[in-house]
């Protein structure tokens, strides 16, 4: 389709800013990168506006469906007639969606650390890595085959290691890079293997074929993949399961998310980026691209479903235990996506059954805003107080009253409150699972309530619980391209949910008749209400409330603040299992086996060339009597064989 042929120039604007300051920023571009970079996502960020404007109010829906369309296409390797690797866009609501979403939360990063990184030694190359990050999201969300969407999936790995290690002169931020590099490695590579499977019973890789081929029950791949099987699952489900790996990895779900809080490590902004809209979501947006195909196996909607839920969970306990304001919205971030994840597993692929499927997109487009929000209001106290914990906070609504509105808007958003906009995606989400199950419904009402109980005791640590001690530096609350990011986030936080979003990402492309049920919402807003008096209780004002519950809590509140010792259990298995009982015998066949026989051959070699060195003498009449005694041998030989 070429009328949005232009839709290309969105992820290459990015791709060639990255190109331009890797390459000449710190010598040529030193001062002004953070202009050029925020130039360039600026008008990537019309364009998205612009194609958003065209698909959903133009000439996207046909017949009361949004289509799928190919904007581009570009064959890169033909493995077989109807395997290959394309270089394809494709344009439909949820690529659309995250095209404004990645865009516009990406310009908010840019304009916000004009301010934060003012004046660091590298900001040329941070802007060049902020632009490939959001190059390489770009590309994996309008990848149209599976193999494209891998490769842009792991250049987000890369562009995110990058960025997490940003202060590679600090020995936490480096481990912290590694561990999220290594972490999702493992994930990864059940994502590669998922794709194979799916790819060798559909016979393609382009995602809209294997779609058709793999949800058409009377098609002869269906009936290959969901037939044949393997420990007693269907290699459909095989496949699907180890596709949603690959996105658990990236969306930091148990018992793949102890990369998340160590990857606060990188410049705030980096936070931002990396956990509000753009990578922490690609796992959800992972299970949405493919969802008619997870529609068609239940167990695997089910292990979406129960990882989704007690993630959202864990994350929220662990969010309530925790005093580094960036580790408490880094949970917040893993439990938010655990919602996001279950909604899409109760969901159904047709009709009113697909609420799951409209919800999770909902939440994900809410939740770009006022995590985002979140997220840079934490950047501008950090920019304010030097310091990361609320020990060292408090107070600091008088000295920072725009970023303390801002952060007041967004914990309402989160918590969800009305009319701000969490209040409507979590509200679909928590209907989806009242009508599917309702041992999630459970599970999820009590995160929410703890959800607010974490978010208000974030907010009355850092504004309120105690005057303001410290001297606020000259720069005061940060500079205006500080605080423009967080007025317009703070907007977009209480009016984003008033998108009548029902009527444009279905999981069937249809509409949906959804509305506001009040005595429903009764429940959940009034269990939020509660956990946010709570917190004003133990918060407002510096008491021993928080010390006595902690001590009444025990063994429970020590072992959430240490994070139910993930840590130390993959250090355990690690250090004590793998490197001794795997690592260690592979390092010795490696070294005396493999090597052994290397440094044999080579041996052998030498001492038979030594040996036979001397017929290399350079004498002519010695090689002229081995030619000769080589042509008498043949001869007799010959007269041998004749006979």
């Amino acid at each position: 389709m070429s009328n949005y042929s232009y839709i290309v120039w969105i992820p290459l604007l990015p791709l060639i800013t990255f190109l331009v300051l890797g390459i000449f920023g710190r010598k040529h571009f030193k001062t002004v990168a953070g202009f050029i970079g925020t130039a360039s996502l600026l008008a990537s960020t019309i364009l998205s506006f612009i194609a958003a404007k065209q698909y959903f109010f133009v000439d996207g829906k046909v017949n009361g469906i949004f289509q799928k369309i190919i904007a581009f296409k570009y064959t890169w390797l033909q493995f077989s007639p109807n395997v290959s690797i394309d270089m394809g866009i494709i344009v439909d609501p949820i690529s659309v969606m995250m095209l404004v979403v990645v865009t516009f939360v990406s310009l908010m990063v840019h304009v916000f650390s004009l301010g934060y990184m003012k004046g660091e030694e590298r900001f040329a190359t941070y802007y060049a890595f902020l632009s490939l990050f959001t190059f390489s999201m770009l590309g994996l969300v309008l990848s149209s085959n599976l193999f494209q969407v891998y490769m842009f999936w792991e250049l987000v790995g890369v562009s995110s290691f990058l960025l997490i290690g940003y202060y590679f002169d600090k020995p936490s931020a480096v481990a912290a890079s590694k561990k999220a590099f290594i972490v999702t490695r493992f994930a990864d590579l059940g994502f590669l293997i998922g794709i194979l499977i799916l790819a060798f019973y559909s016979g393609t890789l382009d995602i809209g074929t294997l779609i058709e081929r793999l949800t058409s029950a009377q098609s002869t791949q269906f009936t290959g993949i969901a037939t044949a099987s393997f420990l007693g699952a269907s290699m459909l489900t095989w496949g699907l399961t180890l596709v949603f790996i690959g996105g658990a990895g990236k969306s930091a779900m148990f018992p793949l998310h102890i990369w998340l809080p160590d990857a606060m490590e990188g410049p705030t902004p980096v936070s931002a980026l990396i956990h509000a809209a753009t990578m922490v979501v690609a796992g959800v947006y992972l299970v949405a691209r493919l969802f008619p195909v997870f529609s068609m196996d239940v167990t695997a909607l089910q292990i979406v479903t129960y990882v989704g839920a007690f993630s959202a969970l864990l994350a929220a306990v662990i969010a309530c235990t925790q005093t580094d304001i960036k580790r408490v919205l880094a949970y917040s971030t893993m439990s938010q996506i655990g919602y996001m994840m279950f909604a899409l597993g109760v969901s159904k692929q047709t009709g009113e059954e697909g609420l799951g499927y409209m919800a999770s997109m909902f939440h994900l487009f809410t939740h770009a805003f006022f995590k985002s929000l979140l997220f840079l209001g934490a950047g501008a106290v950090i920019h304010m107080v030097h310091s990361n914990e609320m020990k060292d906070m408090g107070g600091l609504r008088k000295l920072m009253p725009i970023t303390h509105i801002a952060f007041l808007i967004a914990c309402l958003a989160i918590a969800g409150i009305p009319p701000f906009a969490g209040f409507f995606s979590k509200e679909e989400i928590l209907l989806a699972a009242f009508h599917s199950n309702k041992l999630i419904y459970g599970v999820a009402l009590f995160t929410a309530a703890l959800t607010a109980f974490y978010m208000f005791r974030l907010y009355f640590s850092i504004f309120w619980s105690k005057e303001a001690t410290h001297h606020h530096d000259s720069h005061g609350e940060g500079t205006l391209s500080m605080k423009l990011p967080l007025i317009i986030l703070a907007i977009c936080a209480v009016g984003v949910g008033f998108v009548p979003f029902s009527n444009f990402i279905t999981a069937d492309g249809a509409a949906l008749e959804t509305h506001t049920d009040l005595l429903f919402s009764a429940a959940p807003v009034g269990l939020t209400i509660i956990a946010i008096l709570i917190a004003m209780s133990f918060y407002k004002t510096e008491n021993e409330k928080p010390a006595k519950f902690a001590a009444a809590m025990g063994g429970l509140y020590k072992a959430a603040s240490r994070k139910f010792y993930m840590d130390e259990l993959y250090l355990f298995i690690t250090k004590k299992i793998i490197f001794p009982l795997i690592g260690q015998p592979i390092a010795w066949i490696d070294k005396n086996i493999v090597d052994g026989l290397m440094n044999g051959l080579a041996s052998v070699t030498a001492k038979i060339s030594s040996l036979i060195k001397g017929l290399q003498s350079g004498k002519v009449q010695n090689y002229a009597l081995f030619f000769f005694g080589g042509v008498a041998a043949l001869a007799v030989l010959f007269i041998y064989l004749w006979k």
